[in-house]
């Protein structure tokens, strides 16, 4: 692997980042700085690039251009073995990709069996004590179908977890959720957050963001327009586009009167 050099607090280095798909160009340069330990949160609207700049991060997505970093590993070089790279990069989608046919505990264990050649015991060690951390270890061996969409999208964030990863991203993680699930996903975010984890998020979910970010991003048209604590993208925005799509999101009755 090409190593980087840069600080070793910085977790998540993206330099000059484009992407299209044919002639639309969906991020036109994006710099991003996630140092370890912080939370960074994507806000914007739809077809912003939020989700294509995560799917960058860790390669689902092939930039056009720019580098991306994550610990010191350049995953943009062409030389770079991307799949070791990948097992430092947890990923939790909007959809939560749990294996139908597998329990919650073999969900879990799966990717540590197959991937990290963890053994049997110390996959399922690993996998029960991820399930505590997210409230979940009294359905280890219940099937995905027997879960609500909440309980789901935690086992995802727990199988995640269960590969030790130095990165966590997720993208909307409770866009699919129905509203009364959404606050127990949330709540294992800030425990994480409050463990040190390093998270960037791509969200629409204001009071999280306002609440748990270090930082906070909005994006327009494939480009950072505002950056900055919470307290002034969210509470004092400076850029017009910025004040526009908080005031239809934080407001959306008074906005359609």
């Amino acid at each position: 692997m090409t190593e980087a050099t840069s600080d070793v607090d910085v977790a998540i280095e993206i330099t000059g980042l484009t992407k299209s798909f044919g002639p639309l160009e969906v991020l036109r340069g994006i710099d991003l700085t996630v140092n370890r330990g912080e939370v960074v949160c994507v806000i914007g609207p739809s077809g912003s690039g939020k989700s294509t700049l995560l799917r960058c991060v860790n390669m689902l997505e092939e930039p056009n251009g720019g580098t991306v970093v994550v610990d010191g590993v350049e995953l943009t070089d062409p030389d770079v073995d991307i799949d070791a790279a990948r097992r430092r990069i947890g990923m939790v989608f909007q959809s939560f990709n749990l294996f139908a046919n597998l329990n919650v505990l073999n969900n879990l264990m799966f990717a540590q069996r197959k991937v990290l050649r963890r053994d049997r015991d110390e996959a399922q060690k690993v996998a029960l004590a991820n399930l505590e951390r997210v409230g979940l270890a009294e359905k280890a061996n219940a099937m995905p179908h027997q879960l609500s969409g909440g309980q789901q999208q935690r086992v995802a964030i727990a199988r995640a977890l269960s590969m030790n990863p130095d990165v966590m991203l997720f993208d909307e993680p409770t866009s699919a959720l129905d509203p009364e699930l959404v606050g127990d996903v949330l709540n294992v975010m800030r425990k994480l957050a409050l463990e040190g984890m390093t998270m960037l998020v791509v969200t629409h979910e204001m009071l999280f963001a306002r609440e748990v970010a270090d930082k906070v991003l909005f994006m327009d048209a494939g480009m950072v327009v505002e950056e900055g604590p919470p307290a002034q993208v969210i509470g004092d925005p400076q850029h017009e586009r910025t004040r526009s799509f908080l005031s239809r999101v934080l407001n959306p009755i008074s906005d359609r009167e």
